[in-house]
């Protein structure tokens, strides 16, 4: 399978990684022999249709912090034109995700939805904002667009709702979806301040430079429009979503709802009409109050009652690995 893969940071690498560390396994279970035509970073975008080597490709990134210096003659410099243009099965988009307009993986998206290609991403924005018309087109032009690990990273979250519950009706869901938010939630359960919290969430690496997005909700909006969409067939989009982030959460809700056996949890709701996302109590005995930068999400089924889903919300490794389940997919679709 050739492969155009554009963005190449932390989670980019790590699905690298996964490509040649599981190479024999991949071909001899799958039939899959990736071979990586095209990637892109902040530095351009370099070409080879022989495919790239994958180890030299780490170690330039590694050492020169863009693969640009890889030492490819005649790239192109145009993204769209390698998107449109080179002879490849599927577009990987992994570029930072922007909720304000979607750009530059919006663009990515569509472009190679329109040239014939199967898409995979973990970019929330373009998802986020136009979910109902990025699902039409991908039928429109009968190609596979998979995107695991925009919610839950690593944790098959919306594959056991759409697989695992096949046959049965989900009503409702809702769930932690944002490491980031639980992280700080859970140290402000152990007695710290929302700032103090913070702060260590970012000494840990949890939490961006700017954690706006984290923070104040939006991530987990975007999360929640996603899988409402995919699970129940809603046709939303962010502003559809009420919103309230935990900046306002204080020690003293903190203290009194632990006195009562619960913590405060940023929860994202959908019960098939409403979507909310807001800090508020959840019982220590009930399967979702989870710690730490887990994301859980309890499913409530017309038949089979509540399932819930605990696994690993972010992490390079974590998502590349669903990265590399939704190209099996893809694969087992063009087999069949």
């Amino acid at each position: 399978m050739r492969l155009i893969l554009l963005g190449f940071g932390v989670v980019g690498q790590s699905f690298v990684k996964l490509l040649l560390s599981h190479s024999t396994d991949l071909y001899n279970d799958y039939g899959i022999k990736p071979k990586v035509v095209a990637c892109a970073d902040n530095g351009g975008i370099i070409t080879c249709d022989q495919g790239l080597d994958l180890d030299r490709l780490l170690n330039v990134k590694k050492k020169k912090k863009s693969i640009i210096h890889y030492g490819v003659k005649g790239n192109r410099s145009e993204i769209l034109d390698v998107i449109e243009n080179i002879d490849a099965e599927v577009v990987i988009e992994l570029t930072p995700t922007n909720i304000v307009d979607g750009e530059p993986g919006k663009n990515h998206i569509i472009s190679a939805m329109k040239s014939g290609k199967n898409v995979i991403t973990v970019n929330k924005g373009p998802l986020a904002l136009e979910f109902p018309s990025l699902m039409e087109l991908a039928e429109y032009n009968r190609i596979a667009f998979k995107f695991s690990g925009t919610v839950g990273g690593g944790t098959p979250i919306l594959e056991f709702a759409k697989r695992c519950l096949k046959g049965d009706r989900i009503i409702s869901f809702e769930g932690i979806l944002n490491g980031t938010t639980n992280y700080i939630l859970s140290k402000m359960y152990e007695g710290l301040n929302f700032s103090e919290a913070l702060q260590d969430a970012s000494e840990k690496g949890y939490a961006e430079k700017d954690p706006t997005l984290d923070i104040d909700g939006y991530d987990a909006v975007a999360k929640l429009v996603i899988a409402s969409n995919f699970v129940m067939n809603m046709k939303s989009t962010m502003k559809d979503v009420r919103r309230e982030g935990i900046r306002d959460v204080k020690p003293s809700q903190v203290l009194n709802e632990r006195k009562k056996g619960n913590a405060i949890k940023l929860i994202a709701s959908c019960d098939g009409k409403n979507l909310v996302v807001e800090p508020k109590p959840a019982s220590m005995k009930d399967p979702i109050c989870v710690d730490g930068i887990l994301n859980a999400i309890t499913f409530t089924c017309q038949h089979s009652g509540q399932q819930t889903i605990i696994g690993k919300g972010a992490g390079g490794m974590e998502t590349a690995s669903a990265i590399l389940r939704d190209l099996i997919d893809i694969r087992s679709t063009i087999r069949s």
